[in-house]
């Protein structure tokens, strides 16, 4: 047979000589023909077929290389706000699971069922025996529809306790704890459960250690640094992106202020106060409704034509990013002082007042000027009369968010040349 070279039967041999055989030849294929003789391909076609194997687990093993490099880089360019984000679901219902666990076997109280289920039920007695730890209540502030007091519960952690205003407990109880039921973000205050008894409702909430945020900005004996502040607007605008982009709908606040904007100790803001949050449909852009909420924060709109929208929002977000650029207070229910605040904006950013009249002299040497200007001209846009002329909420995150990371490469930089050159002062000192 032409282009095959046969090989002697091996019948006939010891077992070990016709095995040794075949090693010698293992880098031949052999094959039977129909005849039954044995026949050894051509090395050239063998080794085609080995170098293409090669070839193929080479390509394999480049590729999935090529992804893991991609998934590293990935996960190490996603923002601080979007890591947050894929885990804020899981840790809120972790720690509200935790909360509900201790009080049950420490209470009297139950878990709740049905719609609010994860949530615990404390008894009044419950209630009381938390706020009521000191010599006296330790009261924290006041909500859109009741007074909060500091409390501690039988496991020793400090929670906030709502107590709801009689006049207000239908509505805002309900709406406050079916929104905070089931959205859980790492910049949203956390529920642990509610109390409804006995002609009394009450809500309670993970504690923030700093308070809120007007209460850090303007405070006389220390001031909130430049970074801080940009990072607290970004984690502001990713918690509202994610109220906006609900699947269900747009889940409007209605009352975003300094005030309701609580800060952790390591100042991670917590959006509260979900007592005016309203819900639009998926095929609502817009609902009219009674106006309600702060009105130095309110959108100018909403007041005038009692049409409230995502935008409504939007232009609260703006008059707050202002004051946490020029450290200035808006008076709440003074219209005035805060279209004195937003015209000052606008004038600066039009370049008819100078930009140094608009930075809060406390951070001015703290300042990246690049960045001010940023985030002063999104708040701008955002402050805008009509809300078509305003920025989505996905936009304003974006802005704030490279924001941010500037800030933060420049702040770095600027500590580290500080630093050698303290170095370098103290080296000299020495010298003489």
């Amino acid at each position: 047979m032409r282009g095959r070279h046969l090989l002697p039967p091996a019948a006939g041999l010891p077992s070990h000589l016709a095995l040794a055989k075949a090693q010698i030849i293992i880098c031949v294929q052999m094959q039977q023909d129909d005849e039954g003789e044995y026949i050894m391909v051509r090395r050239s076609t063998l080794t085609v077929l080995v170098v293409f194997a090669l070839l193929v687990v080479g390509v394999a093993i480049g590729v999935t290389r090529w992804l893991r490099r991609k998934a590293k880089e990935t996960t190490a360019t996603e923002s601080p706000a979007a890591k947050l984000s894929s885990q804020s679901s899981q840790g809120g219902h972790r720690q509200v699971a935790a909360v509900a666990a201790h009080a049950h076997a420490h209470g009297s109280g139950t878990e709740a069922s049905g719609r609010w289920s994860g949530l615990y039920r404390f008894t009044r007695e419950e209630i009381e025996r938390a706020v009521d730890y000191a010599s006296s209540r330790i009261y924290l502030g006041s909500g859109s529809a009741g007074q909060v007091y500091q409390g501690v519960l039988p496991s020793g952690q400090l929670v906030a306790v709502k107590h709801i205003h009689r006049t207000a407990m239908s509505g805002s109880f309900t709406r406050e704890v079916e929104q905070l039921c089931k959205v859980r973000h790492p910049n949203l205050v956390c529920l642990f459960g509610y109390c409804d008894e006995e002609g009394d409702q009450y809500l309670v909430y993970e504690y923030c250690a700093n308070g809120n945020l007007a209460q850090n900005l303007l405070r006389s004996d220390s001031v909130l640094p430049w970074e801080t502040r940009v990072k607290i607007l970004r984690d502001c605008a990713s918690v509202l992106r994610f109220l906006h982009t609900h699947p269900d709908g747009c889940i409007v606040h209605r009352d975003i202020k300094l005030t309701n904007i609580l800060l952790t100790e390591k100042k991670v803001p917590k959006l509260s106060d979900f007592g005016l949050a309203k819900m639009l449909e998926m095929e609502e852009t817009k609902v009219f409704t009674d106006v309600r909420g702060t009105i130095g924060y309110m959108d100018p709109e909403y007041i005038t034509h009692s049409k409230l929208t995502c935008a409504s929002d939007i232009y609260s977000f703006g008059v707050v990013t202002l004051q946490l650029l020029s450290g200035r207070k808006v008076i709440e229910l003074d219209i005035v002082a805060r279209d004195s605040l937003t015209k000052k904006a606008k004038d600066v950013v039009s370049g008819k007042k100078p930009l140094e009249e608009f930075i809060d002299p406390r951070v001015r040497d703290d300042v990246v000027i690049e960045d001010f200007v940023l985030i002063l001209k999104i708040a701008v846009l955002c402050v805008a009369s009509s809300s078509v002329g305003r920025p989505t909420i996905k936009d304003v995150f974006e802005e704030m968010d490279r924001a941010l990371r500037s800030t933060a490469v420049k702040t770095r930089a600027r500590k580290e040349m500080n630093a050698a050159s303290l170095t370098a002062q103290y080296a000299k000192v020495l010298d003489v």
